[in-house]
């Protein structure tokens, strides 16, 4: 059995930063694909970036270069270091394990705004 909880999320200014969390519990941790995605108000959940158990990493166009994920298999977790946000970026932010839809996380709210 596969639980996934994000923490970190909030209120950010335009250019600031934010980092969000998110802890696995079960097993196997270090074989997931482990991925974060986004679903703002109307829109369709989307992929945001995604990292293999052997840290590759891959991220939607919209975010490469702002965005980092990273995973810490001794604490079974993975992150996702949001810099430079946008107002585009609001939207419920949630954590996923295997391939999509496998596994989700009850989401995390990120509000940009000034």
């Amino acid at each position: 059995q596969v639980q996934l909880v994000e923490s970190g999320g909030g209120l950010v200014q335009p250019g600031g930063s934010l980092k969000l969390s998110c802890k696995f519990s079960g097993s196997f941790f270090s074989v997931f694909t482990m991925g974060w995605y986004r679903q703002a108000p109307g829109k369709q959940r989307e992929l945001v970036a995604t990292i293999t158990g052997g840290g590759a990493s891959n991220y939607a166009e919209s975010v490469r270069g702002r965005f980092t994920v990273s995973r810490d298999n001794a604490k079974t977790s993975v992150y996702l270091q949001m810099n430079s946000p946008k107002p585009e970026d609001t939207a419920v932010y949630y954590c996923s394990a295997g391939p999509p839809g496998q596994y989700w996380g009850q989401g995390t709210q990120v509000t940009v705004s000034s």
